[in-house]
């Protein structure tokens, strides 16, 4: 799991309490390394426990950018007690929220819920438009009982169009949701990418294709077109 809080003491507090549990834990101090470390290890990061007042980037635009690209199970944690903050926790994509202080065995309590849930639902986070199915964990791509391996960056990529289905999307957008404004490199990785995802889905039957619209960025549609 990935655990994010830029106070040492409750790093240091939970960190080895959760190890003890039998958990991997991954650990960033602040919003920008933690969206930056879900990017570079997406698909070995089974939940989140995310702090919300954090310094680079808070709590909530993390998980605003998490919620583009990935279903992952995130346990909000906070200092804030009212109520309006627990509604825009749970809101913006949190699948339970902690209010600190708390008792260790709660939040164990809460993580035991999440994941036992999440095997139920065979560790799946599955997106579908029309026949084109992908798997954000896996990072495979189906259609028709044919799949593809994406690489990370491209499975992230093709989730964020397949969440804003219909919708166009910029360059500027797709590169900011998928390489965070941390990225130095040129916008035209969008493009490259695109044509990875192209190559590797040509030999899909009857899936709606990524289009491009000319002078702005890409869309998917939500339906087959000629």
């Amino acid at each position: 799991m990935l655990l994010v809080d830029d106070e040492d003491s409750m790093i240091t507090f939970l960190r080895p309490e959760l190890q003890f549990e039998g958990y991997a834990v991954e650990v960033a101090n602040d919003g920008l390394t933690a969206w930056d470390t879900f990017n570079h290890d997406q698909s070995s990061i089974d939940l989140i426990i995310l702090d919300w007042m954090l310094p680079r980037l808070d709590g909530l635009e993390v998980m605003r950018r998490i919620r583009k690209v990935s279903d992952i199970p995130i346990i909000m944690m906070t200092a804030r007690d009212y109520v309006g903050d627990r509604v825009a926790g749970l809101d913006n994509g949190a699948d339970d929220y902690i209010t600190k202080p708390f008792e260790i065995e709660e939040l164990l309590a809460r993580i035991r819920v999440i994941l036992r849930r999440e095997d139920r639902r065979g560790g799946k986070r599955q997106l579908q438009v029309a026949n084109l199915v992908l798997d954000t964990k896996s990072r495979q791509a189906t259609a028709d009982g044919v799949s593809v391996q994406l690489t990370q960056r491209e499975a992230a990529l093709l989730a964020v169009l397949m969440r804003k289905v219909g919708e166009t999307m910029t360059r500027d957008e797709l590169l900011d949701a998928v390489w965070g404004d941390s990225f130095e490199g040129q916008v035209n990785i969008v493009d490259v990418y695109i044509r990875y995802l192209r190559t590797k889905m040509k030999d899909f039957a009857d899936v709606p294709r990524i289009q491009t619209i000319r002078g702005v960025g890409y869309t998917l549609p939500s339906e087959v077109t000629a």
